[in-house]
């Protein structure tokens, strides 16, 4: 019965293995699991033949295994285990007296002897021991140690801040992260004992965004933490003891269009013109998610009533379209020179008429808008007037800024216009500014320079990091005043602050093309010679492959078709282009399928001011079979307003929630169904 038994477990095994492996060839991947399912089916036969020469045959797969395994991955145990795991359980379960007895031979006195076990017990024993050492080995160990002897006596930090404090973001506008403080070393932090713990209270809701995150990092000022919460709650806590000194809750609502319920920081300001101890001597200034920027007391939290609309700046002034909940600080502001600078982001792939990505500056004491940096404008700075907007749609910045007070400069990392995957029809600008690192002017907001990190960006490959200004010793003694811009890419571009031109060399290669149709891409890509972009994904060493399963059947299985979908992968390079006929990494194309495309939506409006799409994200997306009809009912609901096609679309009133309507087009209202249709799928 064992032998029968394990005979159809072989075969299912193995034409799973050799029905996926075929599968696998066809797309140009391994024979490993063509052969191994083979071997599977044929090791099965000689079961039911009772041959002792299955070993033999099984001790043939082992081997190959091995060896395969050990091509591919090296001794990488997690990579090897589920490539060999199942092969050699099974290879073990053959050695038992229930599988050999029946494939041995029966002597004429009538004893029954065993089949050997020795052609298929060595090469077990063998991958066994090798699954033992590569435990033993990590072959994604870097050894390295940093350098300890001192490069600068007195390196340049940026700013004033007092060792033991962290006035901004980065510590100080130089955003170096970095602390003086020696008091932990590497020798004690092991022996570190909690000093005290403070809950804010402000957990996710039942009705919260996906994206509600707690990012914050807290300022340390004189003896006291200054932090925020993802609902815009900013606390002031006793450094020593954890013990609440103030909060305040800025009230900025549920909102479900929001596409990030964040509060990364707050803002640190200590007027030197009013006295210690006066109202608002020094400041909070605190950005909601309700595009918001609150002036608060530092010593108890309340508004600093003198700043903008009593204490209150609204970031929404200025934007043509300005629906709720698609534009929102979520980084802290920088302070410097007596003003405040912010950026805004944006929701990702919603609409081609998002509100402005902007730069502004104003007055830290009045709120008064002293300059603005419109990227889709970026020569004329000076504050617009009542009535006048700012440039639809042009690339933002939601990150942190940096600041070099002395060369006048505050450094900005550019995002990418909306809709991220998407290049038709945009202007010089964006195309000049798209994920980028600026330096504008602290005083006018005049441009300085520009280094684009990426070319007709069609990835949402935004620069997400602050930057860090450091000062570079060079090999003659000079000092460089540097900027190290991180990137998405896994680059780190080293620029001298001053002019953007880099310090570790930056090239173009070469990139490839096949944007989808009215779109084009760029035929180069920058990159800097310090990089940690890793190798192109392959199927032979895809970390996907070493998914681990329940059983090591089901993770030999999942392996063929994983490696069928890498393989099926439109993977050239790290600028690959995202294509209609599969879902880009921010899913800008998302179809809505019900076995085949409906024509009752498409990708892609051709118009510049309709983007129809079906809904991405947080947006509910399902077909229904329509029985009675014999067709697909097809629904989508949004959380954005989106241009819909006014040809019967459009099943409730249409309400302007984006400006004024398009001649051809309804916006239609959010959260409701539109595109509810019964026509037959597009073959």
């Amino acid at each position: 019965m064992a032998i029968i038994v394990t005979s159809i477990f072989f075969i299912i095994i193995g034409l799973a293995l050799g029905g996926g492996g075929l599968w696998l060839v066809t797309l140009g991947g391994s024979v490993f699991y063509l052969f191994a399912g083979l071997m599977f089916v044929i090791t099965a036969g000689l079961l039911l033949m009772r041959k002792a020469v299955a070993l033999w045959v099984y001790a043939v797969l082992v081997v190959a295994a091995l060896a395969w395994a050990i091509w591919e991955v090296g001794f990488d145990w997690w990579q090897l285990g589920p490539r060999g795991g199942m092969i050699i359980l099974l290879g073990l379960w053959l050695l038992t007296p229930w599988i050999r007895r029946p494939l041995g031979l029966r002597s004429p006195t009538g004893i029954t002897y065993a089949a050997n076990p020795w052609p298929l017990a060595v090469p077990v024993i063998l991958a066994i021991l090798v699954a033992l050492y590569s435990m033993t080995t990590d072959p994604h160990d870097l050894a390295g140690e940093l350098p300890k002897d001192m490069v600068a006596a007195n390196p340049a930090f940026g700013g004033s801040v007092p060792d033991g404090e962290w006035h901004q973001y980065g510590r100080t506008p130089f955003g170096q992260r970095y602390s003086p403080l020696d008091q932990i070393t590497a020798q004690n932090v092991s022996t570190l004992k909690e000093a005290w713990r403070y809950q804010t209270g402000d957990v996710k809701r039942p009705e919260d965004i996906s994206e509600t995150t707690y990012q914050v990092t807290p300022l340390k000022v004189k003896d006291t933490l200054y932090l925020c919460t993802p609902h815009n709650w900013a606390i002031a806590l006793d450094a020593k003891t954890g013990k609440e000194k103030w909060k305040y809750d800025a009230n900025s609502g549920m909102n479900p269009d929001r596409q990030h319920q964040t509060c990364r920081g707050v803002t640190y300001y200590a007027d030197p013109t009013v006295a210690a101890g006066q109202p608002c001597a020094e400041r909070v200034y605190l950005p909601t998610s309700d595009a918001r920027l609150i002036a608060l007391d530092a010593a108890d939290g309340k508004v600093c009533t003198s700043f903008a609309d009593q204490g209150v700046l609204h970031l929404e002034t200025g934007m043509r379209y300005n629906p709720a909940g698609y534009y929102y600080s979520t980084s802290p502001p920088v302070a410097v020179a007596g003003k405040i600078i912010v950026g805004g982001a944006v929701n990702d792939n919603y609409s081609t008429e998002e509100q402005s990505g902007v730069i502004r500056a104003f007055d830290i004491n009045t709120g008064a808008l002293v300059w603005n940096w419109d990227s889709g404008n970026p020569d004329v700075t000076t504050p617009i007037t009542e009535g006048q907007t700012y440039t639809t749609n042009s690339p933002n910045s939601w990150s942190v800024f940096s600041v070099d007070e002395t060369l006048g400069m505050v450094y900005i990392p550019l995002g990418n216009q909306v809709p991220d995957q998407l290049g038709i029809n945009r202007s010089d600008n964006v195309e000049k500014f798209s994920s980028s690192i600026v330096a504008l002017d602290i005083a006018t907001g005049q441009l300085r320079w520009v280094r684009q990190t990426v070319h007709h960006d069609l990835w949402d490959m935004d620069v997400p990091a602050q930057p860090a200004l450091i000062d570079l010793t060079k090999q003659d003694g000079t000092v460089v005043p540097a900027l190290v811009g991180p990137t998405k890419q896994g680059d780190l571009y080293v620029l001298d602050r001053r002019s953007g031109e880099p310090i570790i060399p930056v090239k173009e290669i070469p990139a490839p093309g096949g944007a989808v149709s009215g779109d084009h891409t760029s035929p180069t890509q920058p990159i800097s010679d310090l990089t940690f972009s890793p190798e192109p994904l392959q199927e032979r060493t895809c970390g996907a492959c070493r998914c681990l399963t329940s059983s090591p059947a089901a993770s030999t299985s999942t392996a063929t078709t994983m490696r069928a979908a890498i393989r099926r992968l439109r993977s050239k390079a790290r600028s690959s282009i995202p294509a209609i006929s599969a879902p880009s990494t921010g899913a800008a194309w998302r179809w809505i399928r019900s076995g085949r495309s409906c024509s009752a939506c498409r990708p892609i409006s051709p118009s510049p001011r309709a983007w129809c799409r079906p809904p991405i994200f947080r947006r509910e997306a399902r077909t229904r079979r329509a029985a009675n009809r014999g067709s697909t009912a097809m629904t989508a609901r949004l959380t954005a307003c989106s241009w819909v096609p006014s040809s019967g679309c459009s099943k409730s009133p249409a309400r302007r929630r984006h400006g004024a309507m398009s001649p051809a087009l309804t916006c239609a209202p959010a959260r409701l169904p539109i595109c509810t249709r019964t026509a037959p799928c597009a073959t």
